[in-house]
Formats: structure tokens, C-alpha cells, sequence
């Protein structure tokens, strides 16, 4: 009893920060947000190789040219959409991802050198609810699979009794493997990002080999001039460069998200070289996946009569029972791998950001599992939620903004030179006016208002927004340029001349500092600060 009385104690539950965080107190920082320590760098260039292979093998991926095909592309149109987007998206993967590997700093950290120390929660909080969001889709995703595989081994599964009312939209068999693919995933999540890597390389040696096989099924079953690809692009003039723009944009859009928060895995990079393989790996295999879903898919409706862009579906349909069964247990590793690292960690990251007096990676990723796993119950949001489903969808409209912003300022605003250090106070020079910096405010306000009325349209297209609908077929690069360019204008012509400083200051050059004699001057730094913070308070 009085241990359980002394769990129930907000002090029970402290983190505390390292010994050498630069911020002022642990109410502002703690292990897991501190810059990573040279111990904790493990990530090589085969590490960032197998991540993508794995986050590339995924059910969203494998459907991915399923919308471009169904406003009227081909596949020969379709297919290099998905290899310039992500052409595009490993630049700026590359570009925001040398941050972390530098600096060794995670995003939401980062982030304040750009938005303000206070103006960075606004991406932070959004980005949590986003994350969690998926997190429980992908979830769900994960439980469909769960469900294929046991189908496989007990066909009678499919026709166990429901005994849950039809307002539940979800069955009682839908549930209990709901409830299974969260026990196999949660303690996935218990692993540290410097370890969870491992998971990352078993998933990229299993799921591939598998998915290839299933593409070779396809064009031994079916020849390749049958199905999809003989389908014939339906739009011409304008119209097809808009649907060719409205499909490019769906490509950025898939793993927009990652693009700005990259640097929560590059900060674990050995060094920044590691992760530039990016540039390679993410357009070949986002591209070659992209291409088995058409295949695979294409040979589906020659075999079965009907257009299955879900791969779940297609098995459903197939008599070999083993092949059913390894196949959908590559889908479960796929949904497990992307689900983790797209979600759960990103909203851990962020949440250490939030509260990080309490809350650590591990401490984020159980409260994703429970509020994102449960609390959103993400089957009712599937079945009656269709408007708040495209909103999420459509999200990307703030996210090509973050992502201009984060670039402009540190490659070209401040020239690489920051101060990580100055990350960490809330009364630093990255402070600006009031914790916001108004030019930041600014091209957010620019880059996202255009996109507004098409994403309105998308969630109700009952509602008539005229030919604004257009800008939002390329909503990410138009607010990723427009956001850009806006704030490297107003930084330049009205500088924050407090955050300009003649070479950059990163944690090794604060720690040999100290090393030199200056640790006195840092406590007192900090006691200054602490008194400050309680004059303002």
C-alpha cells in the first residue's frame, strides 16, 4: 500500500534531465530530449538502407497508385509520379535529416531555432494528435492482417458468432484480433529508438523476398498486357497535368509527415554521411513497391473479377492456405514496422517535448498505444468518420509549410550557424517576440489559407469551392515553396539580429567549453535564467 501511495505522487513519476542539459531545469528538458551522446549515435548507413526498405513495404504504399489510377491516369503516368515525389521527399529528408545528424537534436528541439520556443508547440501538439490518429489506423490495419492469418489456420474463424451490437462497427472476431495485434505490438514499442533499428532490419530481410514472390505470382498468372496495363489514361489537355499534379502530391503526401520530423532518427546517426543514402533508397523502393500493388493488383481483376488495391482482400480470395497465412504475416511485420517508426515514436518524441518533466519515449509510446490504440477507437472513426478521416488526410497543407520553414531557416537564414544550446531556454535567443517568430506566423499564414477551400471540398464535395479546388492538387509543394520563400524574404529584409551568431555552437563545443573552465559561468547562466523565469511567472 505504501508503495502504491507513493507511485500516486506527481514526484514519484520525475524524470531528470542529464547532468549536462543546457536547459535551466528539468521542468524543461530530460534524457531522451538532450542531445544525443556520442554512446548513443549507433545508426550506420545499412541502418537508414533497412529503415526505408521498411517503412516502404506497407499496405498504403502497396495502394498508393490506386487513387492516381482512379481520376484517370495510367500506369505509365501513374508510375512516375510516385518516383518524382519521392525524388522530391528525399531531398527534403536528406535536407532536414543532416539537421539531426549534425546538431543530434530531436525535432521538436530543433524547431524552436525557426518557430520560436513557444510558436514550436503549435507543430509539436498537432503533430501528437496526427501521430496517434494513425497510429490506431494503422493499428486496425494491423488486426485485418491478424485476422487473414488465423483465417488461414482455422477457416472457421470467419464464421464465428458476433455478440456485438452492428452500432459497434466492429465484430466480436474484428476485436479479439484487434486485441492480439496490440499485445504483439506493444512491447515492440518498450524498445529504445537505438535498438528498435534491429526490428527495422529483420522486417526489410523478410517483407521484401515475400512481396516479389507475390509479383511473380502476378505475371505468371496473368500476362502483363492484361488488366491494369492495358488500362488507357481517361484525361487530356489541363485536366491531365492537374490530375498528374492532384497524383504527385499524393506521393509527397505519404510520408510528408516523416519528412519534417526525420530528424528525431537522424539524431542518432554515427555521423551526418550515414543517413545521406536516403537520396537513394527512399525513390527505388517507394517506387518498385508502388509498381507490385499495380501488378498484383492488375492480375487480381483477370483472377477474380474485381479491382483489390487492398492486398488483405486479394488474399482473402486465395485457396492455398499456407501462402495465405506467410502472406499476410509479412503484412502484419509491414504495418508493425511502419507503425512504430511513421507513429508511435513520433508521437513519443513529441509528447517528451509537452511535459518532460514526466514523460520520456518509453513513458509516449505507452500513452500512444492507450489514448491512440483505445481511446480513439480508430474502427469507429473508419466506419462514420469518413469527413474527419479526409481532414487528417489533407493534413499536408500544414506540413509542406513546416518543412519550407525548418529548410529556409537553417540552410539558408542562419547558414547552418545555430546555437543548440539555446534550444533549451525559454528566455534564449530564440525566444524572439514573446517565444513567437512573426515571420514564421507569417508564411504559415501565406502558404495555408489557398489550400483551405480544397481541403474543405475534400472532407464535403457538396460544397462548391470554384477552381481554388486546383491549388489544393498540389497542396504540399505549393505551401512548402510559398512558406519557404515568404519567410527567407522577411528573415533576411527584418532579421532577428539576436539569433544570427558567426559560427554555429552544437553540444560538443558547449561540453568542451565547460571543460575549459567555464562550467561556473554556466551555472550561474542557468541560476540567472531560473531567477528570471520566476520574475516573469
Amino acid at each position: 500500500m505504501q508503495k502504491a501511495s507513493a507511485l500516486a505522487r506527481p514526484d514519484a513519476w520525475v524524470l531528470e534531465p542529464e547532468p549536462s542539459t543546457f536547459a535551466p531545469s528539468s521542468r524543461w528538458s530530460n534524457k531522451d530530449m538532450d542531445p544525443v551522446p556520442p554512446k548513443g549515435r549507433t545508426w550506420s548507413t545499412f541502418n537508414y538502407i533497412a529503415y526505408w526498405v521498411s517503412d516502404a513495404t506497407n499496405v498504403a504504399v502497396w495502394e498508393l497508385a490506386s487513387s492516381m489510377l482512379a481520376i484517370g491516369l495510367s500506369w505509365r503516368q501513374a508510375l512516375p509520379a510516385i518516383a518524382v515525389g519521392h525524388i522530391i521527399i528525399s531531398v527534403v529528408m536528406v535536407l532536414n535529416g543532416t539537421i539531426g545528424a549534425r546538431l543530434h537534436v530531436g525535432f521538436p528541439v530543433l524547431n524552436r531555432s525557426s518557430f520560436g520556443f513557444w510558436f514550436s508547440y503549435f507543430s509539436v501538439v498537432s503533430r501528437v494528435v496526427l501521430s496517434m490518429f494513425w497510429f490506431g489506423i494503422q493499428t486496425y490495419t494491423g488486426s485485418e492482417c491478424v485476422y487473414q492469418m488465423l483465417k488461414a489456420i482455422w477457416p472457421s474463424i470467419a464464421h464465428m458468432h458476433n455478440g456485438l451490437a452492428p452500432g459497434a462497427h466492429i465484430t466480436t472476431v474484428g476485436m479479439m484480433c484487434y486485441f492480439l495485434y496490440w499485445l504483439i505490438q506493444f512491447p515492440l514499442m518498450l524498445i529504445s529508438p537505438q535498438k528498435i533499428r534491429w526490428l527495422f532490419v529483420v522486417k526489410a530481410f523478410v517483407v521484401p523476398p515475400a512481396w516479389l514472390a507475390m509479383l511473380i505470382w502476378a505475371f505468371v498468372k496473368v500476362p502483363s498486357n492484361k488488366g491494369l496495363f492495358e488500362q488507357h489514361s481517361s484525361v487530356s489537355g489541363s485536366a491531365m497535368s492537374y490530375a498528374w499534379l492532384s497524383a504527385l502530391n499524393s506521393a509527397l503526401g505519404i510520408y510528408s509527415t516523416l519528412a519534417v520530423n526525420i530528424p528525431d532518427f537522424t539524431r542518432y546517426a554515427k555521423n551526418e554521411r550515414a543517413q545521406y543514402v536516403q537520396l537513394l533508397i527512399i525513390p527505388t523502393a517507394f517506387t518498385l513497391v508502388g509498381f507490385i500493388g499495380i501488378a498484383v493488383t492488375s492480375a487480381g481483376i483477370s483472377l477474380y473479377g474485381s479491382v483489390l488495391w487492398d492486398p488483405l482482400q486479394l488474399i482473402d480470395h486465395w485457396d492455398n492456405r499456407a501462402a495465405a497465412f506467410f502472406a499476410s504475416f509479412t503484412f502484419v511485420l509491414a504495418t508493425l514496422g511502419t507503425n512504430i517508426s511513421a507513429n508511435s515514436l513520433s508521437a513519443a518524441n513529441d509528447m517528451t517535448v509537452l511535459f518532460p518533466r514526466y514523460i520520456n519515449i518509453r513513458r509516449g509510446q505507452v500513452l500512444c498505444a492507450i489514448l491512440g490504440g483505445w481511446a480513439l477507437c480508430p474502427w469507429e472513426i473508419l466506419a462514420s468518420a469518413q469527413g474527419f478521416l479526409s481532414f487528417m488526410n489533407g493534413y499536408t497543407v500544414f506540413l509542406g509549410p513546416f518543412a519550407g520553414i525548418m529548410i529556409a531557416d537553417y540552410w539558408i537564414v542562419h547558414k547552418c550557424k545555430v546555437d543548440v544550446p539555446a534550444m533549451y531556454k525559454p528566455h534564449g535567443r530564440y525566444r524572439y517576440t514573446y517565444g513567437f517568430n512573426w515571420r514564421a506566423v507569417a508564411a504559415i499564414l501565406v502558404s495555408v489559407p489557398p489550400n483551405m477551400p480544397g481541403l474543405i471540398s475534400s472532407i464535403n464535395p457538396k460544397i462548391d469551392v470554384g477552381g481554388a479546388i486546383k491549388i489544393f492538387d498540389f497542396a504540399w509543394l505549393f505551401g512548402f515553396f510559398t512558406a519557404s520563400v515568404i519567410y527567407t524574404v522577411l528573415s533576411l529584409a527584418f532579421p532577428a539580429k539576436e539569433t544570427f551568431i558567426p559560427e554555429a555552437i552544437t553540444s560538443e563545443d558547449a561540453v568542451v567549453d565547460d571543460g575549459m573552465g567555464s562550467e561556473r559561468s554556466s551555472q550561474m547562466e542557468k541560476k540567472g535564467v531560473e531567477e528570471e523565469i520566476k520574475v516573469v511567472v
